[in-house]
């Protein structure tokens, strides 16, 4: 596993992160989902990422059990705060960043989480109030660091303007194919020496080369599940597939699997700190892992470009 430094802190993270989003905490099996987080630790995958709202608490209260034999300083660990945990308790109030932030310090069974992450921005909240508290946060050794997820370009800037603790870290979707991110979002980051951290990088486990055109999804994959597949339609028209199918031929070539071809060609981008992924079983972490040190060169790039084709 290579490691990389998460922006302009000292913090050095696992190229490839263990994320619990529709997995740990009711979407895996107990003994699957613990299994994968082992075998994560056992590969050198130290960066964990979650958040308060995935399963209501449970993914928070899983990690804190499955991590409590594990010393503190061997492990990254990142949560969020922001989407709704009742009908009363949600956004980037002062309020809420200091009652969701202890919760999940009570969940995660620990004193400190090194990154602590706005879900997203929130328009009803003046950010000089959200970051004071994260400062706050900071300064009472609460949160080691801060971050964000999925903010505009106008809204960085807008945080980089004012006084307080700065933000380590962006958590933007970024895959093959959703680029979004490269036009305005990395560069305003690298200017502050933001690093990236990106979610759904296999774009929900289509880059895998499981989802077939014109074949219905194989049993037991995420998109067949009530729980964790409402969230991958739009990624599974045929004409997405057949362009993802194009790319196995150059895996192959390179000896590698499709999963392990689209991660490598995230961590192309040197804004790119890590890449978070999902797993249901620990044969799906140890592939990822293995994409760590993956080197691709322009002519790879170039084919990859023309085999998904413009859009």
């Amino acid at each position: 596993m290579n490691y990389r430094k998460l922006g302009w802190s000292g913090l050095e993270v696992s190229e490839i992160a263990l994320g619990s989003w529709l997995t740990y905490g009711g979407g895996v099996p107990r003994a699957q989902a613990e299994a994968c987080v082992r075998r994560a630790l056992d590969l050198g995958i130290n960066f964990i990422d979650t958040a308060n709202v995935y399963a209501q608490g449970a993914a928070e209260s899983f990690l804190g059990e499955v991590l409590a034999g594990v010393p503190r300083d061997e492990v990254v660990l990142a949560t969020k705060l922001y989407f709704p945990m009742s009908p009363t308790d949600r956004g980037l109030s002062a309020g809420q960043v200091r009652k969701q932030l202890d919760a999940s310090l009570r969940r995660l069974r620990v004193d400190h989480v090194d990154l602590y992450q706005c879900h997203r921005f929130d328009p009803e909240t003046p950010l000089a109030e959200t970051l004071g508290a994260l400062t706050e946060a900071v300064r009472a050794g609460k949160a080691r660091h801060i971050g964000f997820s999925e903010w505009t370009a106008p809204q960085i800037r807008e945080a980089l303007a004012l006084p307080g603790e700065r933000f380590t870290s962006s958590q933007p979707q970024y895959s093959m194919l959703w680029r979004e991110p490269e036009k305005e979002v990395f560069p305003v980051c690298a200017d502050a020496r933001i690093a990236q951290i990106v979610f759904s990088p296999l774009a929900q486990g289509v880059l895998s080369g499981k989802y077939r055109p014109g074949q219905p999804p194989p049993a037991g994959s995420r998109a067949t599940s009530e729980r964790m597949g409402g969230f991958i339609g739009r990624w599974l028209g045929d004409e997405v597939l057949g362009r993802v199918a194009r790319l196995e031929p150059i895996a192959r070539e390179l000896g590698i699997t499709l999963s392990q071809l689209a991660l490598a060609w995230v961590l192309r981008r040197t804004e790119v700190a890590s890449a978070i992924v999902g797993a249901s079983r620990p044969e799906q972490v140890e592939e990822n892992a293995r994409a760590s040190g993956v080197k691709l060169d322009a002519g790879v790039l170039a084919r990859i470009d023309a085999a998904l084709g413009a859009g």
